[in-house]
């Protein structure tokens, strides 16, 4: 009985964030032209492709920035996610993948973000660093719902892994997402949720 109370309990901000709130429907490849409407505090469903990459990761694009090595993605109107994936169960298109906390990746997102990144999808607060650079590119940041990695990846319909295989969880992989629920948590005026 208490295993079935923790699901009722888990599924909680999936249900008020799909009943209760108004949801912008937006695809990835749209964010770049997308990203001056849309405003904090907005709920978001976000489909189309994603990129992972955490700390690690992170790490290594900023080496291939520096050396001019070849990227494993363009930069440009692309959309980052925070998140290290678990293992994928049969029948599945993905383990588990919750967000990660952004701020450890707060070195490298004013790089990226002005090579023309779109957004990036975390959770919690952003520097005041990160904060110019999305107001500086009028891109966004997304706040996706901490603890839900397994019901988040019910939005997830593929996976590959596109660099950097030798990092496991934290290699860079290329997802599709269909409608994954978002909120703006800074926008492009930087308008910051955590500050309100």
């Amino acid at each position: 009985m208490r295993c079935r109370w923790l699901s009722l309990v888990a599924l909680l901000p999936f249900v008020l964030f799909n009943v209760y709130m108004s949801i912008l429907k937006l695809n990835a490849a749209e964010l770049k032209s997308a990203a001056f409407s849309l405003k904090s505090g907005d709920r978001v469903a976000l489909s189309g492709t994603v990129y992972t990459a955490r700390d690690a990761a992170h790490k290594r694009i900023s080496a291939l920035v520096n050396s001019g090595g070849i990227l494993p993605f363009s930069v440009e109107g692309a959309t980052i996610y925070y998140a290290g994936p678990t293992g994928t169960p049969d029948n599945l298109a993905i383990g588990s993948c919750g967000p990660t906390t952004s701020g450890r990746m707060d070195t490298f997102a004013p790089m990226l973000y002005d090579m023309g990144l779109a957004a990036t999808i975390g959770k919690g607060a952003r520097n005041s660093d990160v904060v110019s650079a999305i107001v500086r590119n009028r891109a966004v940041y997304f706040a996706a719902i901490g603890g839900c990695g397994a019901l988040a990846s019910e939005c997830i319909t593929d996976c590959e892994v596109i660099a950097f295989p030798e990092l496991g969880c934290e290699s860079v992989k290329r997802l599709a997402f269909r409608e994954f629920p978002l909120i703006v948590a800074v926008d492009s005026e930087g308008n910051d949720i955590y500050k309100r």
